[in-house]
């Protein structure tokens, strides 16, 4: 039998390695990659990525007026390139972009009647300097906020991704949903956010709380004013356009996702009726407008019941507007303070193959609802805006995986009461289409749109 010899103190110091030694170790490692991050940096940038996101959308519109007369385009066709951008200092702070083009093929007729021809576009010198950008934004990830361990946070600055928000991302059938609740918000803004994640804190699964904070319009004169007072505030023009609001996740298992926003939005714009009849409206500040929505969805009906039912998706949300007009002003043609309402639901299910889906959406919205979804990706107007009825169809098929796919939409709107996509003035009043034609109007009754979509992702 061996025996074993107890090790002494003097050689179990000499086998471990000391503390000096690891954080030598450490601070060289710490050091190498500096340096390789400065590297990276001075070989022209290689940290940062692009992504192509390309489609071309064939569209056949038709309006119907209240007398019965129509308006349509049976083959609008267009196409829209967003080219991604993104750059990650490290594991906390990153910027984030997005160039977008986004125009009918060709050009269409100018006022005067002459084509705005683009055939020498890119070929020839032109008189604008022109470049679109869609996103531009610092995004900053935290593990401890205000001295609390495990409350995460981000906080994001500059003009975010707005548009497409949560629900409506359903029907473009492979987007992620985007910061507000595209119920009542689907507009392309300029702001900050601040998000804190409760859930490791609580315990509830994906708790969350957002604030969120923008300007939609600043008030300010023009460079090289007569007065020399370049960007000061115009005593003649409209106020600053400012938005505050609250995005509240009490539960997101990834199976039930509900989420609510609410938000205030001040100096909204609109037309006095007197100046649009006479021909020549100038925007006036109106007031503010607040809102409340609520929207769940499921992913998934029941617990493994079936193919069909797990691939399934519903979701219900309910939405609040209200004005305030300001003083001696009337708001959506009224002086008093108007509730609206709006209610949305749809389903998502498999199609007949792999990886394609069915989608079936209606929401209905009532005489003084009102949003700012201007952004929807409609031809015909936002549907969630429509004070009435709309109703749409869907069917996503992934050609070659999530990298090129096809979309076959129809979305139909039945209008109540005029204005679902105007502004806040005294000029924006709803009226039913009886009420408008005693005025010697001809509102649009209803809005169809048949949509073919080929889209390229990578």
């Amino acid at each position: 039998m061996i025996k074993l010899l107890p090790i002494s103190a003097a050689v179990m110091a000499a086998l471990a390695p000391s503390v000096q030694a690891e954080e030598s170790l450490q601070a060289q490692i710490d050091d190498l990659k500096a340096q390789i991050r400065e590297m990276k940096i001075d070989n022209a940038g290689q940290n940062l990525k692009f992504k192509v996101d390309y489609r071309v959308t064939m569209d056949s519109i038709e309006y119907k007026m209240s007398d019965g007369s129509k308006a349509k385009n049976d083959d609008l066709l267009t196409n829209r390139l967003w080219l991604n951008m993104g750059y990650q200092y490290d594991d906390n702070l990153s910027f984030i972009g997005q160039l977008a083009y986004n125009k009918a093929f060709g050009e269409s007729l100018a006022d005067d009647g002459y084509a705005n021809f683009d055939w020498v576009v890119n070929e020839t010198p032109e008189t604008d300097n022109a470049l679109k950008v869609r996103q531009a934004y610092f995004l900053y990830l935290g593990e401890q906020f205000m001295g609390v361990d495990d409350l995460h946070w981000s906080f994001s600055l500059g003009r975010r991704p707005s548009t497409d928000g949560f629900l409506v991302n359903r029907r473009e059938g492979f987007d992620e949903a985007q910061s507000p609740l595209g119920h009542s918000i689907n507009v392309e803004f300029d702001g900050l956010s601040i998000n804190t994640k409760w859930d490791k804190i609580t315990g509830i699964p994906g708790a969350a709380i957002k604030l969120c904070a923008g300007r939609g319009l600043t008030n300010t004169t023009t460079r090289f004013t007569m007065s020399g007072t370049d960007y000061a505030v115009d005593d003649s023009a409209t106020d600053d356009i400012d938005f505050i609001g609250f995005i509240f996740t009490p539960y997101d298992n990834g199976q039930y996702d509900v989420k609510a926003m609410v938000y205030n939005a001040q100096n909204l714009i609109g037309y006095d009726a007197m100046e649009a009849m006479s021909g020549n409206p100038v925007f006036h500040d109106y007031g503010s407008l607040n809102n409340a929505t609520f929207s769940f969805e499921m992913n998934g009906i029941g617990e493994l019941i079936n193919d069909f039912l797990d691939n399934t998706t519903v979701f219900a949300s309910y939405s609040l507007s209200q004005t305030d007009p300001a003083s001696d002003m009337a708001m959506l043609g009224s002086t008093e303070e108007e509730t609206g309402h709006s209610y949305w639901f749809g389903v998502n299910f498999p199609g007949f193959m792999d990886d394609d889906s069915f989608g079936i959406e209606y929401n209905h919205g009532s005489k003084y609802w009102r949003s700012f979804t201007y952004g929807e990706d409609t031809m015909i107007g936002s549907k969630l805006a429509a004070r009435g009825d709309a109703y749409e169809i869907y069917y996503n098929l992934p050609i070659i995986d999530e990298a090129w796919v096809a979309q076959l939409r129809y979305t139909h709107i039945k209008y109540d009461y005029t204005g679902s996509n105007g502004f806040f003035g005294s000029a924006s009043a709803p009226m039913t289409m009886s009420q408008a034609e005693g005025y010697g109007m001809n509102p649009v009754k209803e809005a169809s749109d048949i949509r073919l979509l080929l889209r390229y992702k990578y």
